[in-house]
């Protein structure tokens, strides 16, 4: 069996109302000064909670300027906002936007490295901050990732390392309640392509299959829940808990072509990441299927579908059921759909075949014509 790496926050809360322990967890952990990174929605939202903190002793700054996927040019000025403030504790609020930020201001804020030097695996010297993540959102698993992707010059970068991973996460369903059903439809669907891409990986491992099979279970079977109904705590709970589960494979195993592929259209047009990988998600897998048509047919079992004739039969209707999934959860369905120019497609397909840390783990070869035919078929 080969090798694999975990690596977890040293402490997890997950459950509703977990939130409510907060600011306990974070006297506990030694933490005074606490800067807050967040967005302006969440900021308004979440007010009482980060007045619960205020009222146990912290002093607390918050920042909620990461109104959008951060670029280094925001990440540059909340930096500036956090080394101004002096904190000896970042704490991420929010989707993954914020806690992405978060997690580079906490591994930056001493000033030892250029954000752009430490783009790439392993590149990060190190992280001298506490951090906490408080995701408001089920999709991007920043909270429990080595991960943080920052657009840098249209182009989205990542950072992977070790160092990335929170002190602390604390994991409420009960706070993502507030996330509207577009918001609730994209980032579900993101975690779920973590989960499937995991899982049919040239990397996959039996000790990340576990997360990664009980996240398309729980996503698949709850997620139009979650988007029609936005109260319901238990299928809240479900897909955060799935969420949790794919950020946990994105370490040891990360993703695939459906990211590498949904990468230009978030960093160019700007384009929700959830949306794009939905947008791609059907047509590549239906490319890999025959690369990994057992594997492919247990993503399909886990999401309810009955086995058919074949393993390749299984993962066919296994892909039909994303579809209905998406559709379901009103996610456009097209690329034409969120105003991509169909005359940029080869520009896209050229920068996808680049991102060559995430296609060198698809389970069949993407070219750059292969990425070009799968643009061209979700157009």
């Amino acid at each position: 069996m080969n090798t694999t790496i975990l690596q977890q926050p040293k402490r997890l809360l997950f459950g509703n109302g977990c939130a409510q322990r907060s600011a306990e967890e974070f006297i506990a952990a030694g933490r005074r000064r606490l800067f807050v990174v967040t967005g302006p929605h969440v900021a308004k939202a979440t007010a009482p909670l980060v007045d619960s903190w205020r009222a146990a002793g912290l002093v607390v700054e918050v920042c909620s300027r990461v109104n959008r996927e951060p670029d280094t040019a925001l990440f540059l000025e909340v930096l500036a906002v956090a080394r101004a403030f002096g904190p000896d504790g970042i704490v991420g609020l929010g989707g993954g936007s914020p806690l992405d930020t978060s997690k580079l201001v906490a591994a930056l804020l001493d000033g030892r490295q250029d954000v752009k030097a430490t783009f790439g695996i392993g590149n990060l010297q190190g992280r001298g901050t506490w951090l906490a993540c408080v995701p408001t959102t089920a999709g991007s698993g920043a909270e429990v990732s080595p991960n943080a992707v920052l657009i840098d010059e249209n182009l989205k970068k990542g950072v992977i390392s070790p160092h990335l991973v929170a002190d602390l996460a604390i994991c409420d369903p009960d706070l993502t309640i507030s996330s509207p059903p577009g918001v609730t439809a994209s980032t579900g669907i993101d975690a779920l392509v973590h989960c499937i891409e995991g899982f049919a990986n040239k990397a996959a491992h039996p000790a990340v299959d576990l997360y990664a099979l009980e996240g398309i279970r729980r996503i698949g079977r709850s997620i139009e829940t979650a988007v029609r109904e936005g109260t319901n705590r238990e299928a809240r709970a479900d897909v955060m808990l799935g969420a949790i589960y794919g950020g946990l494979c994105l370490g040891p195993v990360n993703t695939a072509a459906v990211h590498a592929l949904s990468a230009p259209l978030g960093g160019e047009y700007r384009v929700a990441h959830g949306v794009a990988n939905s947008l791609l998600m059907p047509h590549v897998f239906r490319f890999n299927l025959p690369a990994m048509p057992e594997r492919y047919a247990e993503v399909a079992r886990a999401l309810g579908v009955a086995t058919a004739g074949s393993a390749l039969a299984t993962a066919e209707a296994g892909v039909a059921r994303l579809t209905e999934l998406s559709k379901a959860c009103g996610v456009p369905q097209r690329l034409r759909d969120v105003n991509i120019p169909v005359a940029d497609l080869p520009k896209c397909a050229l920068a996808a075949s680049k991102i060559q840390r995430l296609l060198k783990n698809n389970p069949r070869e993407v070219t750059e014509a292969d990425a070009l035919a799968l643009f061209r078929a979700a157009y």
